[in-house]
């Protein structure tokens, strides 16, 4: 048994329950006590907080609210598991799943954050099963017996389920590949021309990237080419109104009284040769400047074949040289449309025949295995007091899955003289029960969920099948944690480890109470429910023995 398994059960105010908690242990506890001391409630409160249906009633009398948590360890292989579910442990290791109710409404968290019910029960689907009169899921389903055959069979079959799984996915896209080719010849030639036509229109304009904006600034030049030949001849016209050499006559005669002028004279110097600088450079460039219409006509006329392919194929040339690039790959796809359809349709074919041959195989030896399994179940239901059932699995075909084409269900005959039904059909809650445990004992080495929970599971049972029925918890109990709420000293005296709920009388209002019993006080609930109004010495000695007996019995069974 790995290191997964549940830690602690805590309730608060749930119908007679005002606080209890349970820290349970490795391999198989047992709950008992008296009739109406509230054991029921413990199942129905782990499974509220698996996220079980709320009754109006649940909610104990004058509280606020009810509030159940439950605190798991979690081992390496679950936590791989869990962080596919976007869910991670705490530091310890822990997951802690609680759940608070409200009149009306309920909330439930994962360490602390906030779930919806339909990613609650995928997480603790991972971590435990409950089973109970009403909570027989797994055999109720006929859909979940072929899920137990394949873990029955998991070191056998398990690569060639696998393998299938493989092959499912890939006959899955190549299916969507060849379900692509869906054009028929009048559609692919008239889209082969429109993109003939698209690629040649884009091809024809021969488009440079950043032409665009090169076209823009020529195009504001020349359209506005009157304009900058005015204003260049102005600020000719003003530079040369500026006599620059009555300036500097004007500061020269001055510097002769004054040597402080010197830089300023320099500086009108300098002034000077750079507007006659200016000067020539704006007369050179009036002489060039003169209006073009043919040429801003010309550039006019290209920005106008530029923007209106932009706007048929994308906002700029990089975009539109992109489309087509596009839409050459697509022509050649459209060339080729026929030759690579049956490509992928004889691709598909293949992928599908090697799904059916993968799942024929699976099939096979799932039918051999079936027969195998439900012998080894017929073998466990006779101990547990179902000496003349019968039991097979009725396989039927489907359409393909990544599981195969098997529909397999069982279909049984618990008593003499029935027919055989689907099992859901023939077996009442307490017998489903007895073949969940047989079922189980027959996966205890397969089966990957590490806390099993068994209510009532000794409804209807007593003597040698109540001594049976305690034997195979023992034996699951070995490979997984196992919780069980009992009412016979049988399965209460295999109890790797005991627990009593007791009904107790506080401020006028009876409680529901969880103690965990040592060796001595396990003894003297056995007595109890060994014995009548009176234990006796003999009834004491008889559940001594029983302990006894039970612990000698775990011993050899380790050791087998």
């Amino acid at each position: 048994m790995g290191n997964a398994m549940l830690l602690e059960l805590n309730v608060k105010d749930i119908a007679l329950i005002r606080k209890a908690s349970v820290e349970f242990d490795r391999g198989l506890n047992i709950l008992t006590g008296e009739t109406g001391t509230g054991k029921s409630v413990i199942i129905d409160s782990a499974l509220l907080a698996l996220g079980g249906k709320v009754r109006g009633d649940m909610i104990r009398r004058g509280a606020e609210y009810a509030y159940i948590e439950l605190i798991f360890s979690v081992d390496a292989e679950k936590e791989a598991l869990l962080k596919e579910l976007d869910v991670t442990p705490d530091t310890n290791g822990q997951l802690i799943i609680s759940r608070k109710i409200m009149p009306g409404r309920s909330v439930s968290r994962i360490n602390d954050e906030t779930v919806t019910l339909t990613k609650l029960r995928a997480v603790t689907s991972l971590l435990i099963d409950i089973y109970g009169q009403n909570e027989f899921h797994t055999l109720m389903d006929r859909r979940m017996h072929l899920s137990i055959l394949d873990d029955y069979m998991s070191q056998e079959t398990g690569g060639l389920l696998n393998s299938l799984r493989e092959a499912h996915a890939k006959w899955q896209a190549a299916a969507r590949l060849a379900a692509g080719f869906q054009l028929d010849e009048k559609e692919r030639l008239r889209e082969m021309d429109l993109a003939s036509y698209e690629i040649q229109e884009i091809a024809d304009a021969n488009l440079k990237p950043g032409e665009e904006e090169e076209l823009t600034l020529r195009f504001r030049k020349l359209n506005n080419a009157r304009n900058i030949i005015e204003s260049v001849s102005s600020a000719y016209n003003e530079l040369s109104a500026c006599d620059t050499g009555r300036i500097l006559s004007d500061i020269g005669h001055a510097l002769r009284y004054d040597e402080d002028l010197k830089q300023i004279y320099d500086e009108m110097m300098d002034a000077q040769s750079l507007l006659e600088s200016v000067k020539q450079d704006l007369n050179a460039y009036a002489g060039t400047m003169e209006p073009d219409e043919e040429e801003l006509a010309e550039t006019e006329h290209r920005l106008d074949l530029i923007r209106s392919l932009e706007a048929k194929y994308g906002r700029d040339i990089n975009e539109v040289l992109s489309y087509k690039k596009e839409r050459e790959e697509r022509l050649k796809e459209l060339e080729s449309y026929e030759q690579d359809k049956q490509r992928a349709e004889a691709e598909r074919n293949r992928a599908h025949e090697k799904l059916l041959s993968l799942s024929e195989s699976l099939s096979k030896a799932r039918q051999k295995g079936a027969v195998r399994l439900c012998t080894a179940i017929l073998n466990e239901l006779k101990d547990l007091g179902f000496e003349k059932a019968q039991l097979s699995m009725d396989f039927r075909r489907k359409a393909v899955s990544e599981d195969g084409f098997d529909d397999a269900g069982f279909v049984a005959a618990l008593n003499p003289g029935e027919m055989m039904k689907n099992l859901s059909e023939v077996a009442s809650g307490g017998e489903l029960s007895r073949v969940m445990l047989a079922v189980k004992t027959v996966l205890a080495k397969t089966d990957r969920i590490p806390t099993l929970i068994f209510d009532e599971i000794d409804t209807g049972i007593s003597g040698r099948t109540a001594q049976k029925v305690s034997e195979k918890l023992d034996v699951i109990g070995q490979d997984h944690q196992v919780i069980c709420v009992s009412h016979l000293p049988q399965i209460a005296a295999m109890a790797d480890t005991h627990y009593v709920i007791r009904k107790v009388e506080t401020d006028g209002r009876n409680e529901t109470r969880i103690e965990r019993l040592d060796r001595e006080g396990s003894e003297q609930e056995l007595a109890r429910l060994l014995g009548g109004v009176e234990i006796t010495k003999a009834v004491r000695d008889n559940a001594h023995e029983m302990k006894e007996l039970a612990l000698s019995g775990k011993a050899k069974r380790r050791r087998i």
